[in-house]
């Protein structure tokens, strides 16, 4: 029997969202319902709902969260029902021509569900990365469901599914950042701060986190920065310095820009050492454009990276940073910076644009 439960969905560009009726149908042969727990409240939903991701009208927000598995599909082998899971949006198909190369976390073709939620009337629901988890429930495919500790909490958890995890994965993945090495990260909000975990994490004996906010600088310290900056008044130049005055005079082996405007890039570019890797892992909006001196990119050396998702694989990264979370050795806590029901989904997105919390979580009790 198809189920009826509250979710929250953008009916239109720009317009706010709202908690209504969605009616999830029966699982297909592969898929799963899973009943959500948690979900954190993403700068991706935002672009959603104000049509920063594409005009593919009624989206279901939320996409960031860990439940439990209610209902599997006939033929589903991979979770089981009352399984605890992370909900991912990179479930690697093993078919497609980057898993083929072996770099799955490239992944072309990642698997979903195989019919859509529907509102009452009928309408289809576009479910947000392909997921849609800001409700009671919601319908994925079985490896967009990845197990973990039943130990963890839902609301520490969800937030592997995607913030947290691109930035540790910016650090620990893309840029590869190897004991001993300096790193500094350009922006400290969820996705930057878990940068700086994620350095620590690796070895990283000079992290330095830059930001405007003096309750961001601070979270930075606390998730193991070493050095911070406050770049509100200062020029892209003066940044750089300071970096270099940070990091022997030479600049950092690895900058992560975690906000992803030509001006932090251009800053992240030359802020690194000779050979040094710049790592994008903020997403910038469709209408920027770059512009830098090919002899600087030639002459400089290194590698200019972009990390998707941080490039991470979910059956390889949510088990492992779940158990480092619970043996004390990664503070994911720390991200949960408060707490709402569906209802308040909208007024914590808003709140995103003023730049004060890491994670809002909605929390389904």
């Amino acid at each position: 029997m198809p189920r009826t439960v509250q979710g929250v969905i953008a009916r239109a560009e720009k317009q706010p969202a709202e908690l209504t009726e969605i009616t999830i149908p029966d699982p297909g042969p592969h898929d799963v319902i899973v009943d959500i727990e948690a979900c954190g409240v993403c700068h991706t939903d935002m672009a959603y709902r104000d049509g920063g991701i594409n005009d593919e009208f009624p989206f279901l927000l939320g996409h960031e969260a860990a439940g439990r598995v209610a209902e599997i599909g006939e033929a589903v082998t991979h979770v089981a029902v009352g399984d605890f899971v992370v909900l991912n949006w990179r479930a690697v198909c093993g078919e497609c021509r980057a898993c083929a190369k072996g770099v799955p976390q490239y992944c072309f073709a990642t698997h979903n569900a195989s019919q859509p939620m529907t509102l009452a009337d009928g309408t289809a629901l576009t479910p947000a990365l392909g997921i849609g988890a800001f409700a009671e429930a919601t319908l994925v495919h079985e490896k967009q469901c990845t197990k973990v500790s039943e130990e963890a909490k839902p609301e520490v958890a969800g937030l592997l599914g995607c913030g947290v995890m691109a930035g540790l994965g910016a650090a620990l993945n893309t840029g590869a950042v190897q004991r001993g090495e300096s790193v500094a990260v350009i922006g400290l909000g969820g996705v930057g701060s878990a940068a700086v975990a994620g350095a620590v994490l690796a070895g990283a004996t000079t992290v330095i986190g830059l930001d405007i906010s003096a309750e961001k600088l601070e979270a930075g310290r606390e998730l193991g920065a070493t050095h911070t900056i406050d770049t509100s008044e200062l020029s892209r130049d003066e940044i750089v310095e300071k970096v270099q005055e940070l990091t022997g005079g030479f600049g950092a082996d690895v900058v992560i820009d975690a906000v992803a405007i030509p001006q932090t890039y251009e800053t992240a570019f030359y802020a690194r050492d000779l050979a040094g890797r710049v790592v994008l892992v903020g997403v910038p909006r469709p209408d920027m454009e770059l512009t830098l001196p090919l002899l600087d990119v030639f002459g400089r050396g290194g590698a200019l990276k972009s990390s998707w998702y941080g490039d991470c694989l979910p059956e390889r990264d949510f088990p492992y940073l779940t158990d480092l979370y619970l043996q004390g050795r990664l503070p994911l806590e720390r991200f949960v910076t408060g707490t709402t029901d569906l209802a308040g989904v909208e007024d914590a997105l808003n709140s995103l644009h003023e730049g004060h919390v890491l994670r809002t979580v909605a929390v389904n009790r």
